[in-house]
């Protein structure tokens, strides 16, 4: 997400940090780069010509050009522009309403609204505790009520039953009607779209509209159409008025360009964002998060807010203990990959890592990506109760029989064996050092959930705050020594850079659900 985007800003404004005084050119010309950045990102002509005159304007003041770290400010600043740009502060889903509170997905066809309504009606399920009955307005696609019918069975929301020959109209109120009579707090009517847009398609929308009266009406956009996004919520917003964007696809948004122009453009705010096909890849929009990984700062909150979500409680302290005494076998390292990929991989973790774009190509040339995770589970389920509680049984015989098992060879399981014994060894590092620094991760992800008690939100600093707090925290306590060989986990030669991840208190310098693995250590 924002991969090209963000490579391109971070090189241009850490040119300006390296200098030691900023003359108006020196901003002038860097400016000038940001332009032709955002212009390559497929960002609207107005929003790029607002946001660089903002950026101007504050910083070729007196408190910038003659402050003791211009670069800083200028990328405080640059910061702050974009925040502003994406929407300021994130907002949600509205219930402020009588129930049932009906909900409109509007949308093109193809952009990914049926499974954005089913992501939806399982995200209020689970975590607002509504009950949500969802209802296919669309008439005119073949199997699209059957669609949502399935993805209901799924996501285990209840689904309107289907009536045939009935009209758009007729099945919202028949809708709203069975979501009164059935005491349901919300019901998600999901429109039919169109390849284009067109005056059938917007009039059919504007009648269900008047005859639900929604109180959300929320635009799915596929992010990768760019302006085409753009266009489609103008004028979306024009003839049945929005009151939220939910962008798809995401997680493969490299450019950014919908994202940065939508708020900007329409006046409305995006609410949330797919980040993948799976019904519980759907996060909210924050823009101060969103400008942070835009300029290589990484997202440390929201990772710490994933890792409280996805981390089995009861397992965690289970591996805590045995942690405590010494003991990782490969059935604790086979929990730790199938954590990360709960967290969504490679990509969903690295995405919200400060400074990641300096590894990319590392880790593309090292053929580091989530299809590795899953080899190395398949190794690890191909393996004996007894060979996982003890490797050093693993002779050549056993690695054939599973290689044979896993679809894999010997070599990928030595290579497998010696990241754990990495692992294992940096484990009993942590447990010997001063002050028991295991103890000091217990009680962190998936046991209180969300920020620990006292920890600083690294979305509401700005970059000058966010290195003052890593110099300071990076004073007390880390990581111990690695292992010869450099991060277990990580091919060699392919090291995170310097500062990469914040020591953030009670994270030791390490990340939930890796267990040593690439990047740091799991309690």
């Amino acid at each position: 997400m924002f991969g090209t985007l963000s490579e391109r800003l971070s090189g241009i404004l850490s040119g300006l940090t390296r200098r030691g005084s900023l003359t108006e050119e020196d901003v002038n010309a860097a400016l000038r780069e940001v332009r032709r950045a955002l212009l390559e990102a497929d960002v609207a002509l107005e929003v790029v010509r607002s946001f660089t005159d903002k950026v101007r304007e504050r910083a070729v003041g007196a408190e910038v050009l003659k402050s003791v770290t211009p670069g800083q400010q200028v990328i405080k600043i640059v910061n702050d522009v974009l925040i502003d740009t994406l929407g300021g502060e994130g907002e949600v889903i509205g219930f402020d309403a009588v129930p049932p509170v009906p909900i409109l997905m509007v949308g093109l066809q193809g952009s990914g609204k049926t499974t954005s309504t089913a992501k939806i009606a399982k995200r209020l399920t689970e975590r607002n505790k509504k009950k949500v009955l969802m209802a296919s307005l669309d008439t005119r696609r073949p199997a699209a009520m059957e669609q949502l019918a399935i993805l209901g069975t799924q996501v285990g929301v209840q689904t309107l039953p289907i009536v045939a020959g009935q009209s758009a109209v007729q099945i919202a109120r028949r809708a709203v009607e069975a979501a009164r009579l059935g005491g349901y707090d919300v019901v998600m009517l999901d429109t039919a779209g169109r390849v284009t847009l067109d005056d059938t398609l917007m009039e059919e929308v504007a009648q269900v509209k008047a005859a639900t009266s929604p109180h959300e009406v929320l635009l799915v956009a596929d992010a990768l159409t760019g302006q085409d996004a753009v266009n489609t919520a103008r004028a979306f917003d024009a003839r049945v008025g929005l009151t939220g964007i939910v962008l798809t696809r995401m997680d493969g948004d490299s450019r950014g360009g919908a994202a940065l122009s939508m708020r900007a453009v329409t006046g409305k705010p995006i609410k949330l964002v797919g980040t993948g096909e799976k019904v519980d890849e759907l996060d909210d929009f924050h823009p101060s998060r969103v400008a942070n990984r835009i300029l290589g700062m990484g997202d440390i909150v929201s990772l710490v807010e994933k890792a409280a979500q996805t981390v089995d409680a009861d397992k965690a302290q289970a591996l805590a203990q045995r942690l405590a005494k010494g003991n990782f076998d490969l059935d604790d390292l086979r929990m730790q990959l199938q954590q990360m990929e709960k967290m969504g991989g490679f990509g969903g973790v690295m995405g919200l890592l400060p400074g990641m774009a300096q590894m990319k190509n590392q880790l593309a040339a090292a053929k580091v990506d989530d299809k590795m995770i899953a080899r190395q589970v398949a190794i690890i389920n191909s393996m004996t109760p007894a060979e996982r509680r003890n490797p050093d049984l693993l002779k050549n015989s056993r690695k054939k029989r599973i290689a044979a098992g896993s679809g894999t060879s010997p070599e990928a399981i030595n290579k497998l064996l010696k990241m754990h014994r990495g692992m294992a060894d940096m484990m009993k590092a942590m447990k010997k050092q001063k002050g028991g620094m295991l103890g000091k991760l217990g009680g962190m992800f998936g046991l209180g959930g969300g920020l620990p008690a006292g920890m600083p939100d690294p979305s509401k600093m700005d970059p000058a705050q966010l290195a003052e707090l890593q110099k300071q925290l990076g004073a007390g306590g880390g990581l111990p020594s690695l292992p010869p060989g450099g991060f277990p986990g990580l091919p060699k030669g392919v090291t995170p850079p310097a500062g990469m991840m914040p020591k953030l208190p009670g994270l030791g310098g390490g990340l939930p659900g890796l267990g040593g693995g690439p990047f740091g250590k799991k309690k």
